[in-house]
C-alpha cells in the first residue's frame, strides 16, 4: 500500500512541474508579446533610408538618433540599469523592403521599440507590424497625415511634425482673400497629404487652389507640370516636395517668377538650400534650420554635432532623429525602464518632452507631437554658399497644431 501510495505522489508531483512549467511559459510568451519587463538590455529598431531617393534624410535621422540618446541618459546609454542598444536596418527607401527589415527586427532582434521612417510610403507599409507585434513605434521623419489619420493605430507616436502642420506654417505665409495659388507635389502619400492640407488651411484663409499639379517621385523632368502651373495663371506657386531631384532648376529655367508667379514653400535640407539661388527673397517656413531655436538643447546639439562630424552643422531632420531618442528615453524614466507596451502607451499620450526645437508634446488623441515652426525668408548671407533662411516668427505648437483626422 506504501508503494501503491509513492507511485501516486510520484505522478502527481510530475504533474504539478509540468503544470507549472506550462504556466510559466505562457506567462513568459505573454510578457514577451508586449515587453520585456526583466533587466536585460532595451532595444530599439530604426528604419532609414541609408540607400535610395532619401538617403540624406536618413543619414541625418541616424545621427540626430544617437546624439538624442546620449544627451538624454548623459552619454551612458542606460535607463534604470538597462542598457539601451539600437538597430538601424536601411529600407532603401522601398515599401517592401522596409517591411521585410521590420519583421525582421520584431522576430528575430526582439526590438521593444521601432523608430522611422524616411520615406511615408516605407512608414505606411510598416505600421501595421507595430499593430500585429504589439510594440512602440515612434514615426520620424515620415510626414504624411495618414500616418496619424486614416493609417493610425494606437501603437504609433509620430515626434515628426505631419503634413497638416507643414501647411499651416505655409499658408500663414501667403494664404489670403483673393490670393489665387497652384500646388505642385510628388505623386504619393507624402505629397497628396501635404497638398490637401495645404489646400484645407489657404481656402480657409480665403485663397483659391487653381491648379493641383502631381509629378512622378523620381522625376527629373518637370516640364510638363510647370507648364501646365504656368497657364493656369496663380499668383502663388506652393511646392511640396523631398528628395534630392527638386524642381527648382527647372523652375528657374522656365521663369516661372518673371511671368509673376511667385514661388512659396518649406525651406529644404542646406543639400536642396544650395539649389535655390533662385529664390532668394522667397517667404516660406522651414521645419528646422540650426541657428533658429534658442535653447540650451539645441545649442548643445550644434555644438556637439561639429565636434562629431568634422565641423558639419546639424541638418533639417537631424533634431528630429534626436526628438524621437529624446521622447523614448523619457518614457522609460517614468516607467523606470519598464517596456510593457500598455504601460510605455499610457506614459507618452500627453507627454510633454523638451527637444531642440523646444517643448514637445505627444496629442493624446492622435499621439502627433505638437511643435514649433518657423515662417522664415530666403536670404543671401555673405561667406555661405546657398540662400539662408532668416527668421521671421517662430510659429508656436498651439498655433501649428493641426487637425485630428484618426476619427
Amino acid at each position: 500500500m506504501k508503494v501503491f501510495s509513492g507511485k501516486w505522489a510520484l505522478v502527481g508531483l510530475l504533474m504539478f512541474m509540468m503544470i507549472f512549467a506550462s504556466a510559466c511559459s505562457s506567462n513568459s510568451s505573454s510578457s514577451e508579446s508586449k515587453g520585456d519587463t526583466k533587466k536585460g538590455p532595451i532595444k530599439i529598431g530604426v528604419l532609414a533610408s541609408k540607400t535610395g531617393a532619401l538617403e540624406a534624410y536618413g543619414k541625418q535621422t541616424l545621427r540626430g538618433f544617437e546624439l538624442g540618446l546620449d544627451y538624454a541618459t548623459d552619454g551612458k546609454r542606460e535607463v534604470a540599469g538597462r542598457k539601451i542598444q539600437f538597430i538601424v536596418e536601411d529600407t532603401e527607401t522601398k515599401p517592401e523592403v522596409a517591411v521585410q527589415k521590420a519583421t525582421k527586427l520584431l522576430e528575430e532582434d526582439k526590438v521593444d521599440f521601432l523608430v522611422g521612417s524616411s520615406s511615408s510610403a516605407d512608414t505606411l507599409a510598416v505600421l501595421p507590424l507595430a499593430e500585429e507585434y504589439q510594440k512602440v513605434m515612434v514615426v520620424e521623419p515620415a510626414a504624411a497625415d495618414s500616418i496619424t489619420g486614416s493609417e493610425f493605430n494606437k501603437y504609433i507616436f509620430h515626434s515628426a511634425r505631419n503634413s497638416s502642420q507643414d501647411a499651416v506654417a505655409g499658408a500663414a505665409a501667403i494664404a489670403k482673400k483673393g490670393v489665387k495659388i497652384a500646388t505642385l507635389a510628388p505623386d504619393y502619400s507624402f505629397g497628396r497629404d501635404g497638398v490637401a492640407a495645404f489646400k484645407e488651411a489657404a481656402q480657409k484663409l480665403g485663397a483659391e487652389i487653381v491648379k493641383e499639379e502631381y509629378a512622378d517621385p523620381a522625376a527629373t523632368d518637370f516640364t510638363s507640370n510647370i507648364q501646365k502651373i504656368i497657364d493656369a495663371k496663380p499668383d502663388y506657386l506652393f511646392v511640396v516636395w523631398a528628395g534630392a531631384n527638386s524642381p527648382w532648376k527647372q523652375l528657374s529655367d522656365m521663369k516661372v517668377q518673371e511671368k509673376g508667379i511667385k514661388i512659396s514653400t518649406g525651406a529644404p535640407d542646406i543639400a536642396a538650400l544650395s539649389t535655390m539661388e533662385p529664390l532668394i527673397g522667397m517667404e516660406g517656413f522651414t521645419v528646422y534650420y540650426y541657428d533658429l531655436p534658442k535653447n540650451k538643447i539645441n545649442d548643445w546639439l550644434v555644438a556637439e554635432h561639429k565636434k562629431r562630424f568634422n565641423g558639419d552643422v546639424p541638418d533639417l531632420f537631424t533634431p528630429g532623429g534626436m526628438s524621437a531618442a529624446i521622447s523614448i528615453v523619457e518614457a522609460l524614466k517614468k516607467t523606470n525602464g519598464n517596456t510593457d507596451t500598455d504601460k510605455l502607451i499610457s506614459t507618452m499620450e500627453g507627454m510633454s518632452f523638451e527637444t531642440p526645437k523646444g517643448k514637445m508634446t505627444y496629442r493624446k488623441e492622435d499621439h502627433q507631437a505638437l511643435q514649433t515652426l518657423y515662417a522664415i525668408k530666403l536670404e543671401k548671407k555673405d561667406g555661405v554658399p546657398y540662400p539662408v533662411p532668416v527668421l521671421m516668427r517662430e510659429l508656436s505648437p498651439e498655433e501649428t497644431a493641426p487637425p485630428i483626422r484618426n476619427k
